[in-house]
């Protein structure tokens, strides 16, 4: 008896619907279709990502911590001296790898791929070696293929794991709507010390 009386509902709504739908015109129609889109974005790719946001920001309020544990006042540890501004800039220069060590981070960057399940493509590489500078460029174009959190992971990952590195563009692209497969042109610069 309640089956028979959903169709007989369902059977005055189509109608209904169908008379509503075709009042809203073109524009209408893509304005709802861009809803109907956003959302299933929203519960497929961004809903799923809060979990991950979560942990990444409880971890960072444990390094800070630690941070701040580390540098409590009275602390006479070698990071708690005020270094000269020679001293500091000699450190900040020291932080850099050196620049006979490009192809240890390339091999880096090629496991990190294979770990998240990366492909990557024909590279590029440059080295920009100015005469006045005192760190040398390593410019990187890195044709990436992957799922979107695949390649998400890739860059996380390559930046703790290369921390002289840095992502100057992003260029991405998609077969069509219904590929789940990215191909990503990542321009990386790594930054070394001459």
């Amino acid at each position: 008896m309640k089956t028979e009386t959903l169709y007989t509902q369902l059977n005055r709504l189509v109608p209904q619907l169908r008379w509503h739908i075709g009042r809203l015109g073109v524009i209408g129609k893509i304005g709802i279709g861009l809803l109907v889109a956003t959302s299933v974005y929203f519960f497929s790719a961004v809903l799923p990502q809060e979990s991950v946001l979560q942990k990444l920001k409880e971890r960072a309020e444990t390094l800070q911590i630690q941070a701040l544990s580390k540098q409590a006042p009275g602390d006479n540890t070698e990071s708690g001296k005020k270094m000269s501004g020679d001293q500091a800039l000699q450190a900040f220069y020291d932080f850099f790898p050196r620049i006979d060590s490009s192809p240890f981070w390339i091999r880096e960057l090629v496991r990190i791929a294979k770990k998240q399940n990366v492909e990557l493509s024909s590279s590029e590489y440059r080295l920009v070696n100015e005469s006045d500078a005192r760190l040398a460029r390593y410019e990187m174009i890195l044709p990436v293929r992957g799922s979107y959190a695949q390649v998400r992971a890739f860059m996380a990952d390559a930046l703790e794991a290369v921390p002289a590195m840095a992502i100057s563009a992003i260029a991405i692209k998609r077969e069509n709507v219904t590929s789940e497969k990215l191909e990503v042109r990542l321009e990386i610069n790594l930054y070394l010390n001459k």
